[in-house]
């Protein structure tokens, strides 16, 4: 298959990309409260409770940790938090903290039991790390001042905080970084029941009127995660202005992804691509995640991170030691006879 040169810009823009796009910046849509967050119940449930035990002992929530795939409310659950403890909350991301000092000065500005939020705290380097480990078990800061034989160290007492870390990339975390989280929680993809109510209330705080059977087949399409749901729910806005009488329904919502090319289980041109690209080139598979990114033209890193995740939770793509290989149900979603050779429990298994 030649090589897309525009492919990059198709992965950075696609409709069904997790990732944060400048049409998702809107605050409007993040619930305030536990009871306005949908979905994650085991993780709403635990994290109630600790923090009720908090606020009735007067002291600061232990260091939580948030991971799973991007898109899921890590940065909202945050909010929600401070909210509920009724404290500051301070935002910023592992790769804006370059130098030790960055840290420092936002450690040393927050108040008691103010909460300090840094996403993809995986990407934090070992120099800020190391500042990071006396400050969030002993609420210090050790700061060393001069050079050679005459640096010295002094210690600057901290603020009693809250650190919430959001990371995409759990395994990626050092395990000193990691082991001093007291709450680790993992977020996991939702089903399309909760997408539906997510779906109905971004419906009508955004006042689009969306009924049921819309806002259901929207869910089905939206990979289990909220933000592309609600990305997905302002773009058939506008079909549904243009095309229809201004309400999505469900006719409206599949003739729109349709132009929109996400089929109905959410697989957008790239997906079917990759998929394609393994049967045709590669008679199914196994190939290699190299060769695969060489293939579609684009690198392996961005095969891995947007591309496999969903594939393989679907079932449609199984790793292998000796590569990829795409299953039985893949081939029949494209509309082709799965060869005689793939046995059918490997994609029932990968389904599982």
């Amino acid at each position: 298959m030649p090589e897309r040169p525009d492919l990059e810009t198709d992965f950075e823009n696609r409709m069904v990309s997790p990732d944060t796009l400048p049409e998702d910046r809107d605050f409007s849509l993040r619930p305030k409260t536990m009871d306005q967050y949908i979905g994650q119940q085991k993780v709403k449930e635990n994290l109630s409770v600790f923090m009720e035990a908090a606020s009735q002992r007067g002291d600061c929530l232990d260091h939580v940790l948030l991971y799973g795939p991007p898109g899921l409310g890590k940065t909202t659950l945050a909010g929600i938090i401070a909210n509920t403890l009724d404290v500051n909350l301070r935002v910023t991301s592992g790769p804006a903290i370059e130098k030790p000092g960055d840290l420092a000065a936002l450690l040393t500005n927050l108040g008691d039991r103010d909460l300090l939020f840094i996403d993809e705290i995986h990407r934090l380097s070992r120099s800020v790390e190391e500042i990071l480990y006396p400050a969030m078990e002993d609420y210090a800061l050790d700061i060393i001042i001069g050079k050679g034989p005459s640096a010295r160290s002094i210690r600057l007492d901290l603020p009693r905080f809250t650190l919430v870390g959001a990371t995409t990339r759990a395994g990626q975390m050092t395990a000193p970084l990691r082991d001093r989280f007291g709450v680790v929680m993992r977020l996991e993809l939702y089903s399309p029941e909760e997408l539906t109510q997510i779906i109905t209330q971004s419906a009508r705080i955004l006042e689009i009127p969306c009924d049921e059977e819309g806002a259901m087949e929207l869910a089905r399409r939206s990979r289990g995660t909220p933000r592309i749901a609600n990305r997905l729910l302002k773009r058939v806005r506008d079909f549904a202005q243009v095309l229809g009488e201004g309400i999505i329904t469900r006719e409206i919502a599949a003739t729109a992804l349709q132009r929109l090319e996400v089929d109905e289980l959410g697989l957008d041109t790239i997906d079917r691509r990759v998929l394609s690209t393994i049967i045709q080139n590669y008679a199914g598979g196994p190939v290699g995640l190299e060769t695969l990114a060489a293939a579609v033209g684009e690198e392996s890193v961005t095969l891995e991170d947007m591309c496999e995740p969903f594939l393989m939770q679907i079932g449609f793509l199984s790793k292998t030691p000796r590569g990829r290989v795409v299953t039985a149900l893949a081939y029949r979603h494209l509309g082709l006879p799965p060869p005689g050779d793939i046995p059918e429990q490997m994609s029932l298994h990968t389904q599982e």
